[in-house]
């Protein structure tokens, strides 16, 4: 993933679906049988997903995250709704998960998740969430949170390799090498109501075994698997009271020792880790400092590690790594531009930000990228401009490092 004599391009996963896509997937969940026409309409989709990135001027592309379902235009859940479908061990139904009222409060010593309506961020935001008018989560359609209620397996067999020959079919198609197909961290998958396992750790554990088999085949196929975890960081908001840093470091030790589980024994310069905030449109003032959770994430055993640097809550944090010691042989891949903002950076903000980490780290190991998924976040005439502008910000970035 190093640098050669100009700065990588690629992004956090998730594209803008067309129009017939949503349609599609919203055909396929009334209808589950009917799957030929889908799927053609699918490997063509992500063909010309990849064609649209190298346009873009993208040169470390995706599927668009296509493979996992969409369920509007408006979506910030498909990066993990789509396991619902690929794990055994799950009771499907229930209630919207942002409109659950149980209570779940921590307690000191003894970490555990609230619902999504009682997060500090909606708490101190009360009206803005509310209002119906609000930007913050218009547009969304409800998604039913599953429950554990038996052992939980891999049985998304079938639509991992699928993504694979239809990512491998466009790249070679638009003349790339290679790519990289995103999957759900076990701290992500193990988010849910569980009547089945002992204790967290228990269900994580068991999540890693079984998300394993989606890591391995995407790396077997030859091509880089991104590891989606927002809950390294995005739960330190949905913890309420607030847990002392000491607490929450001890709770997410566990979801990283999960997922190195996880990924034992395979190739680390075929495993990016993603670390995220939570991409919904938000206040973000309880969002955890990067500082408090930099070493955390460098304990994941990653070969390149993506994050948020291009938002207005995490812009200033790319002054942390004056304080890490990045290993020679790792990439870091920041957010240079948003999908927390409708604004388009302009190019030149891109380069500064991109130099920025090359001061510290070297020009050999910044891959230029989005802070999340553009896909169901921001308007995807938009989302084209974004990366527009991150591909020319590269270009400025690299004529001034290697001048």
């Amino acid at each position: 993933m190093h640098n050669t004599d100009f700065i990588q391009v690629s992004h956090a996963g998730s594209l803008p679906r067309t129009p017939e896509l949503l349609a599609a997937n919203a055909a396929q969940a009334e209808n589950p049988g009917d799957t030929a026409a889908f799927e053609d309409l699918l490997a063509g989709s992500v063909k010309d997903i990849v064609a649209k990135q190298r346009e873009a001027g993208v040169t470390l592309p995706n599927d668009g995250e296509y493979g996992h379902t969409m369920s509007n235009s408006v979506d910030y859940g498909a990066w993990w709704n789509y396991s619902f479908a690929r794990l055994g061990g799950l009771s499907q139904g229930g209630v919207d998960r942002w409109q659950m009222t149980e209570e779940i409060r921590s307690e000191p010593g003894h970490i555990r998740l609230t619902t999504m309506r009682d997060r500090r961020d909606r708490v101190r935001f009360n009206e803005a969430y509310n209002d119906p008018n609000s930007f913050i989560l218009t547009g969304r359609k409800p998604v039913a949170q599953p429950t554990v209620t038996g052992p939980i397996t891999y049985i998304g067999q079938e639509a991992v390799q699928r993504d694979v020959v239809n990512l491998k079919a466009a790249l070679a198609a638009n003349g790339y090498e290679t790519g990289f197909l995103p999957a759900l961290s076990p701290g992500s998958a193990s988010r849910l109501l569980n009547e089945y396992y002992q204790d967290e750790e228990e269900l994580v554990f068991a999540c890693a075994d079984a998300m394993r088999e989606e890591y391995k085949a995407i790396i077997d196929a030859g091509l880089t698997v991104q590891i989606d975890d927002p809950s390294i960081a995005e739960n330190w908001d949905m913890i309420n009271p607030e847990p002392s840093l000491e607490d929450y470091l001890k709770f997410t030790q566990v979801r990283v020792e999960a997922l190195n589980h996880a990924i034992r024994g395979l190739p680390q310069e075929q495993i990016r880790f993603h670390l995220c905030w939570g991409s919904w449109h938000g206040p973000h003032t309880t969002d955890i400092p990067f500082k408090d959770i930099a070493q955390t994430m460098l304990s994941i055993n990653a070969g390149s590690y993506s994050f948020e640097a291009g938002n207005v809550r995490h812009e200033h944090e790319w002054k942390v790594w004056r304080e890490l010691d990045l290993p020679e042989e790792k990439t870091i891949a920041p957010g240079v531009v948003s999908h927390a903002t409708n604004v388009v950076e302009h190019p030149e903000l891109v380069a500064d930000r991109i130099e920025n980490f090359a001061s510290i780290v070297g020009r050999e190991r910044v891959i230029a990228s989005t802070d999340c998924g553009l896909g169901g976040r921001v308007h995807p005439q938009i989302a084209w401009a974004k990366l527009e502008a991150l591909s020319e910000g590269a270009r400025l970035a690299t004529q001034r490092l290697w001048a």
